[in-house]
């Protein structure tokens, strides 16, 4: 009985430090390794007078995971572009409601992407098409919204929650 209570401990705080910083710190790899490749590429041309030809392959598509995982950072954050000019129409009372339903507009746009993502992702993974230089499946980098829009969609759920849950709170109004 105490080893599994101290296996249950130990997974809730894995996945407390995932809830944490997942995002940072998949986003921190990503700009590390496009740009330890682009430096080994300037180096290679300037100094060695060649060139990889897969590196700027290799940057554009972590630049493009970088972008998606960065949404989801950016929803957790809660640092999204929001229209506050239209906040301050409505009386101070009411503006929590509005941001919950300006979140949830966001939590339905979510899916809505992430479901076409999915199906893009899926016909890019039946066609077989692989990248020009790495030779990667395509599906790879077109799952990149598929996994973005996922992460964005439980951080705006949460974010939801967070708000219904600090409905009543006074010092909670903008």
């Amino acid at each position: 009985r105490g080893g599994r209570f101290c296996k249950d401990k130990s997974m809730l705080s894995l996945i407390k430090y995932l809830d944490k910083n997942f995002e940072k710190g998949f986003c921190v790899i990503l700009m590390s390794a496009i740009a330890v490749v682009l430096g080994i590429q300037v180096f290679m041309r300037y100094c060695m007078h060649q060139s990889l030809g897969w590196s700027e392959e290799f940057a554009r598509y972590c630049f493009v995971w970088l972008v998606f995982i960065g949404i989801s950072f950016g929803a957790k954050m809660m640092k999204h572009i929001t229209i506050d000019a239209g906040l301050y129409i409505f009386p101070k009372i009411m503006r929590k409601y509005g941001v919950i339903c300006g979140q949830i507009l966001f939590l339905v746009f979510s899916i809505w992407i992430l479901c076409l993502a999915w199906q893009f992702a899926v016909r890019q993974f039946n066609i077989g098409l692989l990248s020009p230089s790495m030779r990667i499946p395509m599906w790879i980098v077109y799952s990149a919204p598929v996994v973005g829009f996922t992460l964005t969609s439980i951080r705006v759920i949460q974010a939801i929650i967070h708000s219904l849950g600090h409905l009543n709170d006074p010092e909670e109004s903008k």
